[in-house]
């Protein structure tokens, strides 16, 4: 029998664990002077107040989601050789989802390791510990990368926002190696990626499916592709026979990612990228009158947080409308949200709202989330926060 300490769940604060649901709330668990003392992160026993034993579950005494499931066995090593195997049964499913290693790795709760994300990039990795009990199992986590395919560099990319409902800090970290660089492949091109310095953990494997299905449409056609990023569509788009894409987005760093892998793939001058705003771009290709077979909006979350819903529901609408208003007669429009607190309905009747605002007749060909690579767990279906709507403007 372990020695590790024991959480209660307070009479009554047992419903949803015995539901299934991997996360128990500080309001449900009889809290105590000796709880609240432990460190955050540190493995814990949890059983509720009948005595019925829920296994081990990582706890932090000061956040809401106090305790994390991590093994149905309340005395599961949570080791080295425990994390070896629970990444290992991870990388076993997604090498039978893909014929090359470049996918999320790890997709927290979904994959059994809640707080914890991981992204391949063949021998490299970009690692995102969300909560403290990620943070200090990190060494039993590197170990077990190293037994399983020794990584040739490994980055924390511990800068997320939500970092600080644990309590800790946001860093970017080179964990090992000596280059924060890494390349990803992906429908036979390939794309310089900046573990370090690029967005969150460098590539979005999400929108793998969503990129190809976008791509079907562009043959022959011309392209924008709006909040580009590193030019995941835009170039996907370019290698199924676009005459003609445009790349936007804010940042030149992510630009000049995009266009070397538009050189790299021999695109030459069918690839071009504008530096600006992309709200405000939009805007002004739609007063100029520009058009567009194919228009992809994918832009950054716009509601970070529960109470920014409102204003990010009107976000989506301008974005919809815009959008819509440089799409030619028989064009397709791809707009997405990766905002959690963003719900899929309204999220459709922000866009159905923007779309009719630019006077326009829509259909929708297709409601998408993210690839596989990235599984919901049953209990949290919050956490599909990809949404995307495919639509044919007439």
């Amino acid at each position: 029998m372990t020695d590790r300490p024991l959480l209660r769940l307070a009479p009554g604060g047992d419903r949803r664990v015995k539901a299934g649901h991997p996360w128990a709330f500080s309001n449900e668990i009889a809290m105590s002077p000796a709880l609240r003392a432990l460190p955050p992160g540190i493995v814990v026993r949890l059983e509720g107040d009948d005595g019925q034993k829920h296994g081990a579950w990582h706890f932090n005494p000061h956040s809401l989601i106090a305790a994390r499931r991590l093994d149905g066995n309340p005395d599961a090593a949570c080791d080295a050789a425990w994390y070896k195997a629970r990444i290992g049964a991870c990388l076993s499913l997604r090498d039978r989802m893909f014929n090359a290693p470049f996918y999320r790795l790890v997709h927290a709760e979904a994959d059994g390791l809640p707080g914890l994300i991981i992204d391949r990039y063949g021998d490299a990795v970009a690692m995102q510990a969300n909560t403290a009990g990620m943070e200090a199992a990190t060494p039993h986590i590197l170990a077990a990368l190293r037994d399983l395919f020794d990584p040739r560099l490994a980055v924390a990319r511990n800068d997320s926002a939500v970092r600080k409902l644990e309590g800790m800090e946001e860093a970017v970290t080179l964990l090992h190696g000596s280059d924060g660089t890494a390349t990803v492949e992906e429908s036979g091109l390939r794309f310089p990626v900046d573990l370090l310095g690029g967005q969150k953990t460098g590539w979005f494997f999400d929108q793998r499916t969503n990129r190809a299905m976008v791509a079907r449409f562009c043959a022959g056609r011309t392209m924008l592709d709006a909040f580009c990023h590193t030019g995941g569509f835009g170039l996907a788009a370019a290698a199924a026979g676009a005459k003609e894409v445009t790349l936007l987005d804010r940042s030149e760093h992510a630009l000049d990612l995009a266009m070397q892998g538009a050189r790299l793939a021999g695109f030459g001058g069918r690839v071009t990228a504008v530096k600006a705003e992309a709200l405000d771009e939009l805007e002004r290709m739609a007063a100029g009158g520009r058009r567009f077979e194919v228009v992809v909006a994918d832009p950054p979350a716009f509601a970070k947080t529960r109470k920014d819903q409102p204003a990010a529901l009107r976000g989506y609408a301008k974005l919809a409308r815009l959008a819509a208003s440089l799409v030619a007669p028989d064009g397709i429009l791809f707009i997405a949200s990766c905002s959690h607190h963003v719900a899929p309905p309204d999220f459709a009747e922000a866009v159905t709202w923007g779309v009719h605002k630019a006077r326009r007749e829509a259909r929708i060909l297709a409601t998408v989330g993210a690839g596989p690579d990235h599984p919901v767990h049953p209990a949290l279906p919050e956490s599909a926060y990809l949404k995307g709507l495919l639509l044919h403007l007439a």
